[in-house]
């Protein structure tokens, strides 16, 4: 795990400051805490914890939300003189409500600030949030035996749902009763495939490249259960199932998908669809979803999973708006739509003549998937493996029919399943030299000459390569001149792997190693080493 800072008290000082510098509704107090700079009148909603687990907790400072927050230091507790400022600065004679993630230091400093807020006459209530399954069982084994669950993902439910009472006017018993209703209605789980690396320290867990640890807690510590990697769909299908029955099996639930920092959003969605799912399969509505990072855990790669069982009630606070920017209004769910169609590329023919030249290029690719995207990786951004997959593999081997069929289906296939500028430039060059193949039923009876050229004439006018540029047409313009000049495909196939052997010496002109410039000089280009792989089929 690596940070652009080397300690975390910078990043706490600097990370607050500039917070703050960016919103134009808050304020940061000399007693240590953020709040609102008109929190409005009535019961005020107070929250706060350790510091890393952004947006949580002061990306939900907000009218309809939070009045005040209390960071304490990256993954500390704040301390209870922060707690009673705070509560003292929100208090407008209704009451203030602190929602309270069950961690001991979290629970005891806003157990003493509570009180001590209590002794000047204000009136506290406190809703505790303990979600997080992993941490059901106490210490010693025995339910109730040790501190209990942890307070997660469900802390912005709570903290959404009493903002919303509070707004509409509701007194310091409703707001609380509110709360310690999401509470207990809502149970989490999280997984992840490695630990949080704060600045200054090493990085949580030590998994293998096989592990997830299942349950991990939010501030990178172990969980209940190291498990090898498995099916996606299974862990998450495990994940709804415990936490739906812990929930106690709801009819309608609102589901949360909440990232701990380190996956990326199409990812986060892909789970989504699979937890709603899920949940279907276990006979429960969808009412509303939530997708994205809410509760992190310093850029760990992993997830949560949050069902909370809904009516419509808790559905009218939830779907309140509300000016905190870390929140996410809840989406009516519609079912997971089907995958797109890809199209309708040219099938590849069922009967006729096994085309072996472009079905052993076909399988040489496809057997070279890493090898491919090792190199795109060194050069690149490392999918040009995954993309000739999708193309090739989505054409049936062996190859059948005449030549123009086999070249068209695979030309076909490039354009509508692999995408990027390799789809674009192999699939046009595959589909021009379909278009000048005629009749003719394999590479012996076509003028490979003229068909080599029709292609790379295509492609260079396309994106405007020259021999030099690093890209396919290194590869390309050489077996083609020698073609042009009489010679042997072999002979072809020598030229194109000279070609493609010279590019690790060259800056790339053009395609994404472009972009790189001198950090790609040395590595081999992934398209033209396919290309010469394409003549030396067609070469027998």
């Amino acid at each position: 795990m690596r940070s652009f800072f080397d300690d975390t008290g910078t990043v706490f000082d600097l990370g607050l400051a500039g917070l703050v510098a960016g919103r134009e509704d808050i304020h940061r107090d000399p007693g240590g805490f953020l709040a609102l700079d008109d929190p409005g009148p009535g019961v005020a909603v107070l929250s706060g914890g350790g510091s890393g687990h952004e947006p949580l907790h002061a990306g939900f400072l907000g009218r309809g939300m939070l009045a005040a927050v209390c960071p304490g230091r990256v993954f500390t507790s704040p301390n209870a003189r922060q707690i009673l400022a705070a509560t003292r600065a929100v208090d407008r004679g209704a009451g203030v409500l602190h929602v309270v993630k069950n961690y001991t230091g979290d629970v005891m400093n806003f157990g003493v600030a509570a009180r001590l807020a209590a002794a000047e006459g204000i009136r506290v209530e406190t809703v505790l949030v303990a979600d997080d399954l992993a941490t059901s069982l106490g210490d010693s084994g025995g339910e109730g035996s040790g501190p209990g669950r942890r307070g997660t993902a469900a802390t912005i439910l709570v903290e959404k749902a009493c903002g919303a009472a509070a707004a509409r006017g509701a007194d310091l018993d409703e707001v609380a009763r509110v709360g310690r209703r999401v509470a207990a209605g809502a149970a989490s789980l999280a997984v992840s495939v490695g630990g949080a690396g704060v600045p200054g320290g090493a990085g949580s867990l030590g998994l293998g490249a096989d592990e997830v640890e299942f349950g991990v807690g939010i501030h990178g510590e172990r969980g209940v259960e190291r498990r090898n990697r498995r099916d996606i769909r299974e862990a998450v299908a495990d994940m709804v199932a415990a936490a739906h029955a812990a929930a106690g099996c709801p009819d309608r639930c609102l589901l949360l998908v909440n990232g701990l920092g380190g996956l990326a959003g199409l990812e986060l969605s892909a789970i989504l669809g699979l937890a709603a799912g899920a949940l279907a399969d276990r006979g429960a509505r969808v009412a509303r979803t939530m997708c994205g990072d809410f509760v992190t855990a310093w850029a760990m790669p992993g997830f949560s999973v949050t069902v909370l069982g809904v009516d419509d009630e808790l559905l009218g606070l939830l779907d309140e708006p509300t000016t905190a920017p870390g929140w996410a209004a809840p989406a009516r769910w519609r079912g997971a739509a089907a995958p797109a169609a890809d199209g309708d590329p040219a099938p590849a023919r069922a009967r006729g003549p096994v085309q072996a030249e472009l079905t052993a290029w076909r399988d040489r690719v496809l057997a070279a998937r890493d090898e491919l995207t090792e190199l795109d990786r060194r050069a690149g951004d490392g999918d040009f493996g995954d993309n000739m997959a999708a193309a090739l593999g989505a054409v049936p081997s062996p190859l059948r029919g005449d030549l123009a069929g086999a070249l068209g289906a695979l030309g076909e296939s490039y354009l509508v399943h692999a995408g990027g500028t390799s789809g674009a430039v192999f699939g046009l060059f595959l589909s021009t030299m379909a278009a000048r193949a005629g009749a003719a039923a394999g590479p012996a009876e076509a003028d490979l000459a003229a068909l080599a050229r029709a292609g790379l004439d295509a492609v260079v006018d396309l994106g405007g390569a020259r021999v030099g540029d690093g890209t396919v047409v290194d590869a390309i313009e050489p077996a083609v001149r020698a073609l042009e000049e009489g010679a042997a495909p072999a002979a072809a196939a020598e030229a194109a792997r000279a070609g493609a052997a010279a590019t690790a010496d060259l800056v790339a002109g053009k395609g994404r190693a472009s972009y790189v410039g001198e950090a790609a000089r040395g590595v081999l280009d992934p398209g033209a080493l396919v290309m010469a792989w394409f003549f030396e089929e067609l070469a027998g």
